[in-house]
């Protein structure tokens, strides 16, 4: 994963005030790298419940956290309505990308708030798909690629809009809202960002839905022509808005 995601989530979790000691569930955990983060950040005195209800990730999830050395993470196949021992008594839940992918995120939200104790905290990192323009600028390239990550989520279900819609979700879940955040992905001319990465990544998903073709992609030189694109029109691209929220279980 990229740093620039990274970095989002850190300030995310600081700012929500996870640390040492805690018991934090990461709902979709993927391949386990918020999961890291926050073995890290709580410490050998905290525990980290990983879930996911891929099998396949989870078992990425247990490699790259025996490769970073990492034992504070419990591993459990499920999703937001996971049932363990421990649930109803954490002290957070943290999701990234994953709130879009359900088809109602109020409800998710208060599956969720039934694993934290009273006064717990549950935060989302949730990507918006809004188009952004400076109205003036034209970048073709940068708008078909876009295009095509927009067409893939919508056909798989996802809500493409789930940063502005972050706040109603977590207030409808009958949680007290701290924060929500937003900022942009900036490309410039010379920016170094992985767009390309992100492509290659999802690539056998546009290919499954039958969005591209490998010829149109092009992966291999994808980043070289988007920069190419902007320092032509010495342009700086939004590429996308990142929300991050984070509420409470009063």
């Amino acid at each position: 994963m990229p740093n620039y995601v990274d970095e989002m989530t850190e300030r995310m979790l600081a700012d929500a005030g996870i640390g040492p000691g805690m018991r934090v569930l990461d709902i979709g955990c993927g391949p386990g790298w918020v999961a890291l983060m926050l073995a890290r950040r709580v410490g050998d005195q905290g525990q980290v419940f990983a879930v996911d209800q891929n099998p396949k990730m989870l078992e990425l999830t247990r490699e790259n956290a025996k490769k970073a050395g990492v034992s504070n993470i419990t591993f459990i196949e499920g999703g937001f309505d996971v049932a363990f021992p421990e649930r109803g008594t954490l002290d957070a839940v943290v999701g990234r990308r994953v709130l879009m992918y359900q088809s109602d995120a109020t409800r998710a939200v208060a599956q969720l708030s039934d694993a934290v104790r009273r006064g717990g905290v549950i935060a989302f990192h949730e990507h918006d798909m809004v188009e952004i323009s400076d109205g003036q600028t034209s970048l073709p390239l940068h708008d078909r690629v876009r295009s095509w990550l927009r067409e893939m989520l919508r056909l798989e279900g996802a809500n493409l809009r789930m940063g502005f819609d972050l706040y109603s979700a977590l207030t409808s879940a009958g949680l007290a809202v701290e924060r929500v955040r937003a900022e942009a992905n900036v490309l410039t001319p010379t920016a170094d960002y992985p767009i390309g990465w992100i492509i290659r990544a999802v690539l056998p998903r546009l290919l499954h839905l039958g969005i591209v073709t490998e010829a149109e992609v092009d992966v291999e030189t994808l980043d070289d022509r988007l920069t190419a694109e902007r320092k032509a029109a010495n342009a700086t691209c939004l590429w996308e808005m990142v929300f991050c929220a984070w509420a409470r279980k009063t």
